[in-house]
């Protein structure tokens, strides 16, 4: 993926919505959605897919307490919610390493992810850089001209 284009390889190539909801779960995919998976937790939006990975893994228990614990249903609503807020502190908490473990599923080295990101956020930084100095030669221009310079 190119970073200034916002534009994913034809190479990568997207699981069905099956195997995705197999790969949330933690299942490992077929090595030709190997690059897929890079991109999936390396792409700027890394995190908010992390947090939808594991809000469908929480799912299932979530629904289990919702449908067969007994009692009034405000207080499984209660624990279900309790539950799910834990899990997603622990999802956070471990965020970098469990995407790291899907890379290494995936076929590629431990550490493969964080040094995709580090370069993306080092080729956006330059970007931003470059986009902020010539903001202020514009603004600069500006105030030249006004002061009849």
């Amino acid at each position: 993926m190119t970073e200034q284009q916002g534009t994913v390889d034809a190479s990568v190539r997207r699981p069905n919505p099956l195997l995705w909801f197999w790969y949330a779960l933690g299942g490992r995919l077929p090595a030709r959605y190997g690059a897929w998976v890079l991109h999936d937790t390396t792409t700027r939006t890394w995190v908010l897919r992390h947090m939808a990975r594991a809000f469908v893994q929480m799912m299932v228990p979530i629904g289990l307490v919702l449908l067969l614990l007994p009692g009034e249903f405000w207080i499984r609503g209660m624990a279900a919610l309790g539950g799910l807020l834990l899990g997603l502190f622990y999802s956070v908490a471990y965020m970098p390493e469990a995407a790291e473990h899907r890379v290494k599923q995936a076929g590629y080295p431990v550490g493969t992810a964080t040094v995709v990101r580090d370069q993306a956020a080092r080729v956006r930084e330059v970007g931003e850089s470059e986009r902020r100095r010539a903001a202020a030669a514009k603004r600069a221009a500006r105030y030249r001209e006004r002061q009849g310079r």
